[in-house]
């Protein structure tokens, strides 16, 4: 199991893992929740969602709600198919890591997706994320419950899956002057996923 083969992983795999994967929007409400406290401009939230995958349902329901999202993932199919399931959305084939947009946004996403980076490479995002995010916007992001490593499935390939220790994610964001509004490890209701809700302070 390497970190390395994840994108190459979802190159193969994630047309697949896209059709099979669950529309319920379980995620709802912490969506809701976020852009209820998310700033807007010009009556437009700025979504940026990292790790985006195919688009559906999160991003898709963004867009219904009026945002301008832009997109971002690794992989070329998966940017590729989110680029046709929201056509409404900015589509980028990039790597989140050192990502540099030259842009912030209102609402920074990074769902299902962090957790494939290695502990470095979380520990490297947190500057990511804080040049990106527009003053108290919101970051909406998932870990795992615990620090440790994990082993997961996209069709025929195990894929890595990595997280810190909870209080090392809340001493890296409120040292990167962000504000910690929750966190709920294995939410039920949201198919045991480890949530953070944070808003960028000033």
């Amino acid at each position: 199991m390497d970190p390395d083969d994840v994108i190459a992983a979802y190159d193969r795999n994630g047309r697949v893992w896209a059709a099979s994967r669950d529309r319920r929007l379980t995620e709802r409400p912490w969506l809701d929740r976020a852009l209820a406290l998310a700033p807007r401009e010009a009556g437009k939230r700025r979504v940026l969602d990292l790790g985006c995958g195919a688009g559906r349902p999160l991003a898709e329901y963004l867009v219904d709600r009026g945002c301008l999202v832009t997109g971002v993932d690794a992989s070329r199919p998966m940017i590729e198919l989110f680029a046709r399931v929201v056509p409404a959305a900015t589509a980028l084939h990039a790597d989140m890591r050192g990502l540099r947009l030259n842009a912030v946004f209102d609402l920074i996403l990074v769902w299902d997706s962090l957790f494939h980076l290695t502990p470095d490479h979380q520990r490297g995002m947190v500057p990511v994320l804080t040049a990106h995010a527009a003053p108290r916007a919101v970051l909406l992001m998932t870990t795992g419950p615990c620090e440790g490593t994990a082993t997961g499935r996209i069709g025929d390939s195990d894929v890595y899956h990595a997280s810190l220790d909870p209080d090392e994610y809340r001493t890296l964001l409120e040292e990167a002057g962000w504000e910690i509004l929750g966190f709920w490890p294995e939410e039920e209701a949201c198919g045991g996923r480890s949530i953070w809700m944070a808003r960028r302070r000033g």
